[in-house]
């Protein structure tokens, strides 16, 4: 085996087409359609090469953009360049699946230990939701901000430390509704937006108060579950290394459509329609995103 080089690979997805991210046994995985494709070109060999995804998501979590470690053959790179690595992925990989950027790192470099992450979460899509006060629902985010023990949030695994930092939490906006919220940490834990979400969906709905949230958060040695939010309506937005260039440029302009209210005569088959329609909103907002934060530059 010759010398490596260490690429930041950065990648978004689907993903109601994947069994989560990483790679296991007889499913399709992001990480093992990436190895797939990578066999198919002669540039993979499991025993020498490594993949590490920075962010594990779960069956049906899209993803804007997350980021991993992939080491190949340095010669072969060398002649290859990250554009011709790119562009000879994405032609092999389904269209749910975007290769976006390759960025050589030093050895040391790991994916995990990212500056910060970024999920939204659009609340429309759960049952019974309504929110069109925005002071209100940013009451109810702030209660998140700050460091926590978030065992109570989250489904622990073992040896996982339980302490967490969310930087900021605030409400995502299209078109000046409340759709869902955004939220920033250093790193989250198992279901920890999706338990999030779920609270403030309940607080809203006024099927918990703020002081039960308040409590299960101030005092986490008395467990409550509040239950978790699916997760087809959780999008890991971003994930934020500064060694990285963010190739952020302005989000795309998108109109969604509400969903349907009780007043509007709203039931089960309505609702299931507008949930089509609104997983299809999500996915063309992702495919406009992947097609300016995978743009290739011309040599």
């Amino acid at each position: 085996m010759g010398e490596l080089v260490h690429l930041a690979l950065r990648v978004g997805y689907l993903g109601d087409a994947f069994h989560g991210s990483q790679i296991q046994p007889d499913v399709i995985t992001v990480q093992g359609e990436l190895q797939r494709v990578l066999r198919s070109l002669g540039w993979w060999k499991d025993d020498e090469h490594t993949m590490i995804l920075g962010s594990r998501t779960d069956a049906g979590v899209n993803v804007r953009r997350n980021g991993g470690l992939l080491t190949l053959d340095r010669n072969l790179y060398e002649k290859i360049g990250d554009r011709k690595l790119v562009r000879a992925m994405a032609d092999r990989l389904p269209d749910h699946l975007a290769v976006l950027d390759a960025t050589e790192v030093p050895a040391g470099w790991n994916p995990r230990l990212a500056d910060h992450r970024v999920y939204r979460y659009r609340m429309e899509g759960m049952e019974g939701w309504w929110a069109d006060d925005v002071d209100r629902f940013q009451r109810h985010l702030a209660l998140f901000v700050g460091t926590h023990d978030v065992r109570n949030f989250a489904r622990m695994e073992e040896g996982k430390n339980p302490i967490r930092t969310v930087v900021s939490a605030v409400p995502w906006t299209v078109g000046g509704r409340i759709v869902g919220f955004e939220i920033v940490g250093h790193s989250f834990l198992w279901n920890q937006v999706r338990r999030i979400a779920m609270a403030v969906h309940q607080l809203e709905i006024g099927r918990l108060t703020y002081e039960q949230v308040h409590d299960a958060l101030h005092r986490p040695e008395i467990p409550v579950d509040f239950g978790v939010a699916p997760a087809e309506w959780l999008v890991l937005w971003d994930v934020v290394w500064e060694s990285l260039p963010a190739t952020a440029g302005p989000e795309r302009t998108m109109t969604w459509q509400a969903p349907p209210t009780r007043a509007e005569g709203a039931e089960r088959t309505m609702r299931r329609r507008w949930g089509a329609a609104a997983s299809a909103e999500i996915e063309a907002l992702l495919h406009h995103e992947w097609s300016a934060l995978g743009r290739l530059h011309w040599s």
